[in-house]
């Protein structure tokens, strides 16, 4: 069993910067990719960025590419994800997600998720 808690969530500034956090509680967290989904009201859960096992491997979606950077550190058992030039459309519930995997970051994708946190919300004023 993994439990994941998300933090950093808030209001900010079209422009602004925010950085969200995962902690997660597992014996081997370093067999799990992690991900980051958001969904904004009234949209499904999609996948924003994930982390390989070892932090060597990224995938980010085209909107947030060159905005967001996921990193983790395994000792810590946390996963961060930072998000700068944020634009109204980032608005939603972010979500931090685990699946049991040595695979490319990739490998986290909606239906394949072993685990979810509860999330966090993040809202970008205009």
């Amino acid at each position: 069993q993994v439990r994941l808690e998300e933090s950093g969530g808030g209001v900010v500034q079209a422009g602004g910067s925010l950085r969200l956090s995962c902690v997660a509680s597992a014996q081997s967290f370093s067999n799990y990719a992690v991900g980051w989904f958001r969904q904004a009201p009234g949209k499904e859960r999609a996948i924003v960025a994930a982390v390989n096992w070892s932090g060597g491997n990224t995938y980010y979606s085209e909107s947030v590419k060159g905005r967001f950077t996921i990193s983790r550190d395994n000792d810590e058992k946390m996963v961060y994800l930072r998000m700068d030039s944020l634009k109204p459309e980032d608005t939603g519930v972010y979500y931090c997600a685990a699946r049991h995997s040595t695979g490319p970051a990739a490998d986290v994708k909606l239906g394949y998720v072993d685990y979810w946190g509860k999330g966090t919300l993040v809202t970008v004023s205009s």
